[in-house]
């Protein structure tokens, strides 16, 4: 497929996934304890429970997740640059973050959590505002009892590799005070 027919085939689905996506601030933590991973990914994608709003932030959207599979969309903009004038490499990590956390969170059952314990990220090549869209795709590489690992990419419409990554997260018993932490601090 052509760049030109993927970012607009990319830009459809955005539109679609963002249709759906609940404009709420409500908080969802103690409404997600009692759901699975994917029960969570279902509930935010059908609009019942808002999104993380640090994609607002970033300006990144879950386009879509599956158990052991995450993809997130984003837009590489000026407003995301480092001095050099290229995105900053913690929008690359935030960006492969949620795709990698979120593909080991879509296979935690409920009354699970996970937080990121290690993120290596290599940057292959510089983003700007020139390239309309990426994707991160996160895939589960293995999930044992208490650690989990995956890895991520971001990719242009071109299909142009810009950054990989790789992750270890801890799984652990979700606490009923909310604090999603495993330690107890917040």
């Amino acid at each position: 497929m052509e760049p030109d027919e993927e970012i607009a085939r990319w830009k459809a689905d955005e539109a679609r996934v963002r249709a759906r996506l609940s404009a709420s601030d409500a908080e969802p933590k103690r409404q997600a304890l009692s759901l699975s991973g994917m029960e969570v990914f279902e509930a935010i994608f059908a609009g019942e429970l808002p999104p993380p709003p640090i994609g607002d932030t970033l300006d990144f959207v879950p386009i879509h997740i599956e158990p052991g599979i995450a993809v997130f969309q984003g837009r590489p903009q000026r407003r995301h640059y480092n001095p050099l004038g290229t995105v900053h490499g913690g929008w690359f990590a935030t960006l492969l973050d949620s795709a990698v956390g979120c593909a080991v969170h879509s296979t935690l059952p409920s009354g699970k959590g996970y937080t990121t314990l290690e993120l290596k990220v290599n940057m292959l090549r510089p983003l700007s505002e020139r390239v309309p869209l990426v994707r991160a795709e996160g895939k589960l590489i293995h999930a044992g009892r208490q650690v989990a690992v995956a890895e991520g990419r971001i990719v242009g419409p071109d299909g142009k590799l810009y950054a990989h990554a790789t992750t270890t997260c801890l799984i652990f018993d979700q606490r009923a005070s909310g604090s999603g932490n495993p330690h107890g601090q917040r």
